[in-house]
């Protein structure tokens, strides 16, 4: 009896023993991403192979082949890896210019108005967003702006608007004191502005898209920076048809050149 689980545990030891690590050929994983986010890792590929050698590890996967066969069929795996490899840093009135143009437009439409922000990363640019609008005489009931990101972390901290100091350095301390409350080092967004802006993890590359609807303007700064010229251009063609208006230009950021 003894010698039976003995035998069992000497197979199992040398099942753990044959398994060889395969984090070498990082390729297939970067084409696989670009194909399904549009996002490129041309000039970053060291970078990359780095976080999904230490994704794969932290999950016991021990190839780069491994991870491609899971994510094909895992959904929450496939959203973890995407959560991984694409960022969110920003702040609110990030190149405001843009933000006070907007205002006057909405103000100038006299009507009820939709708004697109992709991507809308953690929140501060929807709600930034708001916050002008509001600071600028316009009436909750004559917008509201839907945010929508590829990565589920950043739309979750976004939905939950809790923020830290550096991420409100462009705010003056009356507007922090209107629209924020403050708890020990951390700024939580009032409902009052939260309310305007709807969160929804979407990928603009994924053909149902489109039922997202049409929007009278569109945000959309410092995502093309991630693609090709040939991503870019699809990526313009997506935004362009969500316009209610065709001749209304999309507000994309000084770094997103075509």
């Amino acid at each position: 009896m003894f010698s039976f689980f003995k035998k069992r545990g000497n197979v199992e030891s040398e099942h753990i023993q044959n398994i060889v690590e395969d984090y070498t050929n990082i390729i297939p994983i970067a084409e696989y991403f670009k194909s399904e986010t549009g996002v490129t890792f041309d000039k970053q590929i060291s970078i990359l192979q780095n976080k999904v050698t230490t994704f794969c590890k932290q999950r016991n996967i021990y190839s780069f082949l491994e991870l491609l066969k899971l994510i094909e069929h895992n959904r929450e795996l496939k959203q973890a890896l995407i959560d991984t490899l694409t960022t969110n840093e920003t702040f609110f009135y990030r190149e405001f210019k843009q933000i006070q143009e907007l205002v006057g437009l909405v103000k100038d439409a006299a009507k009820e108005v939709t708004i697109l922000c992709a991507p809308s990363a953690t929140g501060e640019e929807p709600y930034g967003i708001a916050i002008a609008l509001l600071e600028a005489g316009v009436a909750h009931n004559r917008f509201h702006i839907t945010g929508i990101d590829i990565n589920h972390d950043a739309t979750s901290k976004a939905k939950d608007a809790i923020y830290k100091a550096r991420n409100m350095r462009n705010l003056t301390p009356e507007i922090i004191e209107k629209y924020f409350l403050k708890d020990d080092s951390v700024y939580i967004l009032k409902e009052s502005v939260k309310s305007q802006v709807t969160f929804k993890v979407l990928n603009l590359f994924d053909p149902s898209f489109i039922t997202i609807g049409k929007f009278d303007f569109i945000f959309s700064r410092n995502m093309l920076i991630y693609f090709d010229k040939e991503t870019k251009n699809r990526a313009k063609e997506i935004l362009e048809s969500l316009r209610k208006n065709p001749n209304q230009e999309i507000f994309f950021g000084h770094a997103d050149l075509f």
